[in-house]
């Protein structure tokens, strides 16, 4: 406690003045961007690693940067972390939702030992809050896991962000340089992705653009941040020779969905009622593949049929 209480009488003289004339500038309007969701863990300092400021984000940290998927949440079963998600993207429009594992977490060596250890009963999660909360929470963690060791992690898991139509690949550490816990720490990142999207009011946030969500892994040995890109199909180090590419990567994904929500638009005036219908999915998907086969189409064709210039008597055949 003494630590702490020097650290304060250390902040008053070198940090105080300066976080208030911050707090004036936000306090009666703070616009943060991003809700951050990370692990408790002593050594992964969020806004460190991130230099954020007071008002630019939400931050939740529990064990195993876990967020409980909706099915498992309930009026008599609540959780901190969709509560928070309702806060910052639905009550405060936060655009950016970041789920950041992390290298040797603590939570993750659990979940793989209760993955693995013939021992453990339901007695041992009843006398254990936090062996529970890895146990339920990280289920489908574990699971998912189980299935990309036995392909020796040569197959991705396939994962879906803003829109549950658009699934995209996700590999684990193809270079085999990772634990079998930073593996699992890892896929346990990608699959709260997924979990965040699985509550009603997060997936009209995503598939409306107003929400866009991100996963993040932090290497404490190295102290690398690593960011997980759809192009690249995995993690990949934030550095200088990166970060434009990731940058553009994020505008493209939000055009993305801004084109989708425009062709959602046209197709609603086309077929009113078509998002609604017991059957929308499916239709959507067969409209996507009649468009991907039509944009194929007319970009093989020569460039005059293209343009409308050509009076296709060189090809009638």
């Amino acid at each position: 406690m003494s630590k702490i209480l020097q650290g304060i009488t250390k902040y008053r003289l070198n940090y105080q003045k300066n976080m208030v004339e911050q707090f004036k500038k936000v306090r009666d309007n703070p616009v943060p961007t991003a809700v951050f969701f990370s692990c408790v863990d002593s050594r992964v300092i969020t806004s460190r690693f991130t230099q954020t400021q007071v008002g630019d984000m939400f931050i939740v940290r529990n064990a195993g940067n876990l967020v409980p998927h909706s099915s498992l949440v309930s009026p008599t079963s609540v959780a901190t972390e969709p509560a928070v998600l309702e806060l910052a993207c639905v009550m405060n429009s936060v655009e950016h939702v970041v789920v950041c594992g992390h290298s040797d977490c603590k939570a993750m060596n659990l979940l793989y030992s209760l993955h693995t250890d013939p021992e453990w009963s339901e007695e041992t999660l009843h006398n254990s809050p936090l062996r529970s909360w890895i146990s339920s929470h990280g289920a489908r963690t574990i699971q998912q896991y189980a299935e990309l060791e036995k392909s020796h992690f040569r197959r991705p898991l396939m994962l879906h962000a803003e829109s549950p139509n658009n699934k995209f690949p996700a590999y684990v550490d193809l270079d085999e340089k990772y634990s079998v816990t930073d593996k699992l720490s890892m896929v346990n990142t990608l699959i709260q992705m997924q979990n965040v999207t699985s509550y009603p009011f997060m997936a009209g946030c995503l598939q409306d653009g107003r929400a866009h969500i991100h996963a993040l892994w932090f290497d404490i040995y190295t102290g690398e941040v690593h960011c997980f890109s759809r192009k690249h199909k995995t993690f990949i180090v934030i550095n200088d020779s990166t970060i434009e590419e990731l940058m553009s990567e994020v505008e493209e994904n939000q055009e993305n969905v801004r084109t989708g929500l425009l062709r959602r638009s046209r197709r609603n005036d086309i077929f009113p009622g078509l998002y609604s219908h017991k059957d929308g999915e499916k239709i959507t998907e067969r409209l996507d593949k009649v468009e991907r086969f039509f944009h194929t189409a007319q970009t093989s064709l020569p460039k005059e049929c293209q343009e409308g210039t050509c009076d296709h008597s060189a090809h009638k055949k």
